[in-house]
C-alpha cells in the first residue's frame, strides 16, 4: 500500500502541477491504535509555482481523492492556506506535521514548519478543539449501551489531549502513546488503554464494545477540568511576520 500511495502522489503533483511539500498519515493509523481495516488518510500539504499567488481572485486551495475503493483518502491543503490555519493554531495542521509515517517530505519545510508552529501555538484556541471533539463523541458512547470501539478512542484521546494542553506548555503529540507517557496518569487508566490498543488492532472497525466504567469516568472527569479551566489558558504569542518570512522562503 505504502508504494501504490507513494505513485498516487507522484501522479497528483503531475497532473495539478504542484510540489508535495508533505505527504504523510494521520488518523488512527498515526495516533497507534490502528484497527486491520483501517482507511489510509493521507494528508498533504503542496504549493504552485509563485505566479499561481499573484492576482486579484485566489485559486481553489485544496485537493481531495478517494481511490480503490474509497481504502485511500487523499486530501490537503495549498502551502497560503495551511499557513493560515497555523496562525490559528489548528490542531489538525499541528497534528499532520508530527505524523510518524510520512509519504513524501521536503525536510527543510518539514523542519521549518515545526519551528514555526512552536511559536506560533495558541493553547486555549487547540484546546477547544479537543474538548469540543472529547465531549460529542463522549455524548455519542455513553448514549448507547454498545458502541464502536473507534468511537470510544476518538472521546479518549481527545480528553487526554485537553489534559496535555492544561497540564504542558508543548504540543500535544500526534502518538497517542506519547501523550499517555508525558502525563502522570493513574497505572490502572494506562494499563487498560494499553489492553484496549491491543484488542483494538486485532478487530474490524465494525465491532461494537460495552462497559469500561473506569475509563468513562476518567473522561468525564477529564472534560469537566478542561472545561472548568480552558478559558485561563494564554492564546499565542506569534507574530504573522514569522508565517508570512516563512511563506515567502518556502516559495524561493
Amino acid at each position: 500500500m505504502d508504494e501504490k500511495i507513494k505513485k498516487y502522489l507522484s501522479g497528483l503533483e503531475k497532473n495539478k502541477g504542484i510540489k508535495i511539500l508533505l505527504a504523510c498519515e494521520t488518523g488512527s493509523r498515526a495516533w497507534g491504535f490502528p484497527s486491520p481495516d483501517s482507511d489510509f488518510d493521507v494528508r498533504v500539504i503542496y504549493k504552485h509555482d509563485k505566479d499561481w499567488y499573484l492576482g486579484l481572485t485566489e485559486e481553489k486551495d485544496t485537493i481531495e481523492y478517494f481511490l480503490e475503493n474509497n481504502e485511500i483518502d487523499i486530501s490537503g491543503w495549498d502551502l497560503r492556506k495551511a499557513l493560515r490555519l497555523l496562525a490559528k493554531s489548528n490542531p489538525p495542521l499541528l497534528e499532520r506535521i508530527q505524523s510518524p509515517i510520512i509519504y513524501k517530505a521536503d525536510k527543510e519545510f518539514l523542519t521549518g514548519i515545526n519551528s514555526v508552529a512552536k511559536k506560533t501555538y495558541s493553547r486555549i484556541a487547540t484546546i477547544h478543539h479537543y474538548l469540543s471533539m472529547a465531549k460529542k463523541a463522549f455524548e455519542e458512547v455513553t448514549n448507547e449501551e454498545e458502541y464502536k470501539l473507534k468511537k470510544f478512542f476518538y472521546a479518549l484521546r481527545a480528553s487526554v489531549a485537553c489534559l496535555w494542553i492544561l497540564e504542558k506548555e508543548e504540543i500535544p503529540p500526534i502518538e497517542f502513546g506519547k501523550m499517555l507517557n508525558g502525563l502522570d496518569l493513574p497505572a490502572n487508566i494506562k494499563i487498560r488503554i494499553g489492553e484496549l490498543i491491543e484488542k483494538k488492532s486485532t478487530i474490524s472497525e465494525t465491532y461494537r464494545h460495552k462497559g469500561e466504567t473506569v475509563l468513562l469516568e476518567f473522561m468525564k472527569a477529564s472534560i469537566e477540568r478542561a472545561e472548568n479551566e480552558s478559558q485561563s489558558l494564554p492564546a499565542s504569542k506569534g507574530k504573522m511576520i514569522d508565517l508570512n518570512d516563512f511563506f515567502l522562503k518556502t516559495l524561493a
